[in-house]
């Protein structure tokens, strides 16, 4: 029986053989996304990962439906796998925005299910960071969330070699189209074109903007100019003002494909080009008010990031650490008539806080060290007890191969104060 194309399995480590997926490095990512998120007065939240089917073709259209795993429930409703977050967030904070001081800054880390054409970078299934600001209209509050994205992606080891924020405007795509009298009606097919120019040929892209009334050059002299907007300047001093300016730039060729976005877009790419985009996202305006029926008018703005690519770029840099089990340490019973005392310190120090493991059943000296050796702990603990003197533990630091004595009673504290730095890649 094998999985479903498409899909991954994690194990942990080590994995099995090359190509697999790691559960200590999705977690490693997890952590690291929690932490920078958290840092920047981010709350987490979740959803169901299954939704009524008209909250995703509200927000995109029937066309989404060949993009999704939809069925019909034994209820009779029309339902999906979230192929994204932002709808079901909106659904959310519609409902209980009232209940919650502006802005809202919230994240997750969703897993979204997509049925399309597996590609390097794509898969049908994925995790995100999404990351989402609402209630707020100044552009402060977008150069806060690229300055969230720009330290996720630092906090890795990934620098301005490295990656690159791709900054673009939705609305000064909308004045270069009114201003060359594009057809009102055919608006989002033009911005389809554009978010397609650095994928399709010149000649289909040529034909395609023909038939809207546009011609290859002239959107390239636009994009090539690369004047900010207002707002888009506004958001480079703002980043300038943190440092982080080396990290951005205005770029007119990105658009963003999805229909909802309102004003600032932009994405994160490798500076070498040879992977998808890391992140992307954008300010989306009315999408809260769309999907509420107008009951909620909020503004909004966010974005996503996936681990797929991301795992590839980190892999490829070298800036995945090495994984181990996590234990602090392996308790050997070299004494079976120590194991009651054996037991009652490995369950002591487990309540302490401390990842403790031992054999479950008798073994050898050398087979109980290999099974530890083989887990990785930072320390091995074994219990002695010299005729006519005090039950003692030998605590053996594996990286350094030195040893101390200490009482049952000091071995927690000694542990935390002594924790081995964390794996460096």
């Amino acid at each position: 029986m094998e999985r479903l194309p498409g899909f991954r399995d994690f194990y942990p480590e080590p994995v099995p053989q090359g190509g697999l997926w790691s559960a200590d490095t999705r977690r490693y990512i997890f952590e690291k996304w929690r932490a920078v998120a958290r840092s920047y007065g981010f709350r987490e939240y979740d959803g169901p990962p299954l939704e009524p089917l008209d909250l995703f073709t509200t927000k995109s259209g029937e066309e989404i439906i060949a993009q999704l795993y939809n069925f019909t429930d034994k209820g009779g409703r029309d339902v999906a796998l979230r192929p994204e977050m932002t709808p079901t967030l909106a659904r959310m904070v519609a409902a209980h925005e009232r209940n919650y001081r502006k802005p809202i800054k919230w994240f997750a880390l969703p897993q979204l299910f997509r049925y399309e054409r597996q590609q390097k970078g794509r898969l049908r299934e994925h995790f995100q960071l999404n990351a989402d600001l609402i209630g707020e209209t100044d552009t402060a509050a977008d150069a806060e969330l690229i300055a969230l994205l720009i330290d996720c992606l630092r906090t890795f080891g990934l620098t301005d070699k490295d990656f690159v924020i791709r900054l673009s405007s939705r609305s000064a795509w909308r004045d270069f189209f009114m201003a060359h009298r594009g057809d009102p009606g055919r608006e989002y097919e033009f911005y389809q074109v554009i978010d397609k120019l650095e994928r399709e040929e010149p000649e289909s892209n040529t034909e395609k903007l023909q038939a809207l009334g546009f011609a290859l050059a002239e959107i390239q002299a636009f994009i090539g100019e690369a004047k900010p907007t207002p707002e888009l300047a506004g958001m480079l001093e703002n980043l300038a003002a943190r440092d982080l300016a080396g990290y951005a730039k205005v770029d007119y060729g990105v658009i963003r494909g999805l229909a909802y976005y309102t004003g600032v877009v932009f994405e994160a790419f490798d500076r070498t080009g040879e992977f998808r985009a890391i992140a992307g996202g954008g300010r989306y305006d009315n999408l809260v008010k769309l999907i509420s029926g107008g009951k909620a008018d909020l503004p909004a703005l966010g974005f996503g990031m996936g681990d797929v690519v991301l795992r590839e770029l980190l892999q490829a840099r070298g800036l995945l650490p090495q994984m181990g089990m996590g234990l602090d340490a392996f308790c050997l019973i070299q004494d079976e008539a120590l194991r009651p005392e054996s037991l009652k310190l490995v369950q002591g120090l487990r309540s302490a806080g401390l990842a403790v493991d031992y054999p479950l059943t008798p073994a050898k000296p050398d087979k109980q060290f290999k099974r530890a050796l083989e887990l990785k702990p930072a320390y091995t603990l074994a219990l002695e007890r010299p005729p006519g003197e005090a039950l003692r533990a030998r605590v053996k630091n594996l990286r350094t191969r030195q040893e101390v004595m200490l009482q049952p009673e000091e071995i927690a504290g000694y542990v935390r104060a002594n924790q081995p730095s964390e794996p460096q890649p």
